[in-house]
């Protein structure tokens, strides 16, 4: 691959194999990815883009107690000036800042529309205005005082923080969440007053393990509440290792109905879950009967939520029905945490909950020592100012007489009192005002004051001690402004164990109610309320007919065998009224479209099945062992090529009778078949074998039809006119397993079936 340098004369081109140029280019994008994009600094928690955001506002002046200027006017300062990106996704960034049902401790206070959490999106930028929180406030703290180092904007035109001093640990207290190049992130939010005693902890006790501070922050605390009810061993395990997932669950209350009735209120759902998403989600369970003790679903919600869970009955336990909800539905939730974070804004790396903290209060001691040094500037700077002034008021009458007499006083008043070249700029820009005796009593005592914080500030950068107890008081000013007794300071989020409720069945909660199935040729299958009469006409679409009709009640499970050798499993009270001409079982099982519907026939348990392909080979199976519990089915009867399954019959005698589709008659006892839950069987009778014109292998017959009886008391098969004829002496058609047999007896039924 060709590339032209800048470090290249011109006109010479350089050479390089391709996987180096790719590698090369493509490692360079990750780490952009990595660093500038997708994973939060350890120390204030905040990507580049939100970085950028809150300093833009700073920058205008848009502080949380004054006035709110228009989003767009926002975003576009921040793209213009420090983030040369898309202005919808800047926007983006700074509404979910300003959501508090996505951030704990919002940093933009917004004006308008920011979107809720149905998952509406925000108003257009020209329609909302923001202003900072007084946690972003928090998060600039002492941004003037040189905390922080600043950097060239994209441009250099500007300069802008690398990262921002931060009172609080944001990272935790608001989380994060991102995908990078090979590596990915997700925080959970917390409690400010937690982390803040955790870090106190942490600096009084450096070596604490991550058990103890827990103690401290016992989960996560979540700006939509719920209740965790993971065990706390999990919890642990993941603020130990900095991975972990988290069980989250919906807050609920039983409300009391007039005549016994009741309903079930959820007050709060899980965190980062659409409402609207939601009620569809549990709506749909409600359509497709899948909780059938659950009658319906209401959102009531106004500014908070309440949504409105109503159960068919009064009978039903409503703890048995929110655990079958938790299980089917996003009123249970589980969070992924992933710590990966940017330690000192340069090394990704999965950290425990003591390395994030320990980034923090490492970061504040780096933000306290440069705060002090400023100040020690700035102290010192005034000391020098102040001298000046004190011997221009011991020698004012010279000074004065300097000044009104010289044409260049400052070099002279530099020489004959030992002035500094700043000091002497600074006496000749007195006021006259400022030459009362009351001011050269202020400019002592000013002096002095300052003399004192000087030597204080040079202990505290001398001494390890006084640093940590700083940053221990700021902690505590911090933790007394964002803690739980401010108003958004409680926590939110409950922990808890789960419930310990034995699982219902499914038919348990199922009303028994009597129905009859009916499906067509076509595989459209309905069930009618009640049990209709077998012969009843029914309507079906044009070009299709009755095939299946059954009496089941709504606690039964039916069971379908497929020509692929798959038994699939339907219950049947979810199956649809028997109003229209139902549906497509295709629909709700994966049957593929190239296989037929063998057989369809209520679950007997205990019961088992004598299952055979058209190749004549077959075994039997216990009826429990086909039951399926997904929509995939069960594969049973292995078939492959031109073979498909086509037989399935319920075992009740000791012979099987077996007929071949060119009429041979074969009786052989049923204990010479085995007993399997899956495979392609055993011989069950002997076909010939033919070569056909394209040269495959094709059976000559083939199985047409198979039964079980008692040998005792022979066999039966219909004549037609609604005749039956048995015949009791068998002895002829008697043998083996896989044998060939011989013409049926007198009077079978010419197209070789059973009935």
């Amino acid at each position: 691959m060709a590339d032209q340098n800048d470090n290249t004369p011109k006109g010479l081109t350089v050479t390089e194999p391709l996987r180096r140029a790719i590698g090369e280019r493509y490692l360079q994008y990750a780490l952009s990815t990595i660093m500038h994009r997708a994973l939060p600094d350890a120390r204030d928690g905040l990507k580049p883009v939100h970085r950028r955001i809150l300093y833009a506002m700073r920058e205008l002046k848009l502080a949380s107690n004054g006035g709110f200027r228009k989003s767009a006017k926002i975003s576009g300062d921040v793209m213009g000036n420090y983030h040369p990106h898309g202005d919808q996704a800047i926007y983006d960034a700074l509404a979910r800042l300003a959501q508090d049902f996505n951030v704990r401790y919002p940093l933009v206070d917004g004006q308008g529309n920011f979107g809720n959490i149905d998952g509406d999106n925000p108003a257009a930028a020209r329609y909302t205005e923001a202003r900072m929180t007084e946690a972003a406030e928090a998060l600039l703290e002492g941004l003037a005082e040189d905390a922080v180092d600043f950097r060239d904007n994209y441009d250099g035109s500007l300069t802008e923080p690398v990262v921002l001093p931060a009172a609080f640990p944001n990272l935790l207290a608001n989380g994060s969440s991102g995908i990078a190049v090979g590596m990915a992130t997700n925080i959970p939010p917390h409690n400010i007053g937690e982390l803040c005693n955790a870090a106190l902890h942490l600096i009084k006790s450096p070596n604490a393990h991550d058990e103890t501070l827990m103690e401290h922050v016992p989960g996560p605390d979540f700006p939509t509440g719920g209740i965790i009810v993971e065990p706390r061993e999990n919890i642990l395990n993941a603020y130990r290792t900095g991975r972990g997932s988290i069980r989250l669950r919906a807050r609920w209350q039983v409300e009391e109905l007039p005549r016994g009735m009741w309903q079930i209120i959820v007050t709060e759902i899980p965190y980062q879950v659409q409402k609207s998403r939601l009620i569809e989600k549990i709506a749909e369970i409600i359509q497709l009967k899948k909780i059938p003790i659950l009658g319906d679903v209401r959102d009531e919600s106004a500014e908070d939520i309440r949504l409105v869970l109503e159960p068919r009955n009064k009978s039903v336990d409503p703890a048995v029905l929110m655990e079958a909800l938790f299980r089917q539905s996003d009123l249970e939730v589980r969070f992924a945490m992933n710590m990966n974070v940017l330690i000192d804004g340069l090394t990704p790396k999965v950290c425990s909950l003591k390395e994030v903290l320990r980034a923090f209060i490492d970061h504040r001691r780096d933000v306290l020592a440069r705060r002090s040094r400023h100040r020690l500037d700035k102290i010192d700077h005034r000391l020098e100012v102040l001298e000046g002034y004190i011997v221009a008021f011991l020698n004012l009458d010279r000074v004065i007489e300097i000044i009104r007499n010289e044409d260049a006083p400052k070099p002279l008043m530099m020489a004959e009192f030992d002035l500094t070249d700043m000091q002497a700029e600074a006496i000749l820009n007195m006021r006259l005002r400022s030459l009362r005796r009351l001011e050269e009593i202020e400019l002592k005592r000013e002096h002095e004051a300052l003399l004192i914080e000087r030597a204080a500030l040079e202990d505290l950068l001398a001494d390890e001690a006084l640093q940590w107890a700083r940053i221990a008081e700021q902690l505590r000013e911090t933790r007394k402004k964002f803690g739980a007794n401010s108003p958004n300071g409680a926590r939110r989020t409950d922990l808890t164990d789960a419930p310990q409720i034995e699982e219902v069945p499914l038919e348990a909660m199922i009303e028994r109610e009597p129905i009859t199935i009916v499906c067509s040729n076509m595989g459209w299958i309905r069930a009618m309320k009640g049990h209709i009469a077998l012969d009843t006409a029914l309507k079906f679409k044009d070009g299709d007919e009755g095939r299946f009709i059954l009496h089941a009640e709504t606690t039964d499970k039916l069971i379908l065998f497929g020509s692929n050798g798959r038994f699939y499993t339907l219950t049947a009270a979810s199956l649809p009224g028997g109003r229209g001409m139902g549906e497509p079982v295709r629909l709700m099982v994966d049957l593929p479209n190239e296989a037929e519907i063998v057989d369809l026939f209520l679950h007997v348990a205990g019961r088992k099945l004598l299952v055979a392909s058209s190749a004549g080979d077959g075994f039997i199976v216990a009826e429990d062992e086909v039951i399926a519990q997904t929509k995939n089915g069960r594969q049973v009867l292995n078939v492959k090529g031109k073979t498909i399954a086509k037989i399935c019959k319920p075992v009740t005698g000791d012979h099987v009778a077996i007929v071949s589709e060119n009429g041979k008659f074969l009786i052989f006892a049923l204990s010479e078949l085995p007993e399997m839950a899956r495979g392609k069987g055993v011989r069950l009778q002997k076909y010939k074998s033919a070569r056909s014109a394209q040269g495959t292998l094709d059976l000559d017959g083939g199985l047409s039809d198979l039964t079980t009886f008692d040998l005792a008391e022979g066999l039966s098969w219909p004549m037609g006119g609604g005749k039956t004829r048995r015949e009791s002496d068998l002895a002829d058609w008697l043998g083996k397993r896989a044998g060939v047999g011989k013409r049926p007896p007198y009077g079978f039924p010419r197209n070789n079936r059973f009935g």
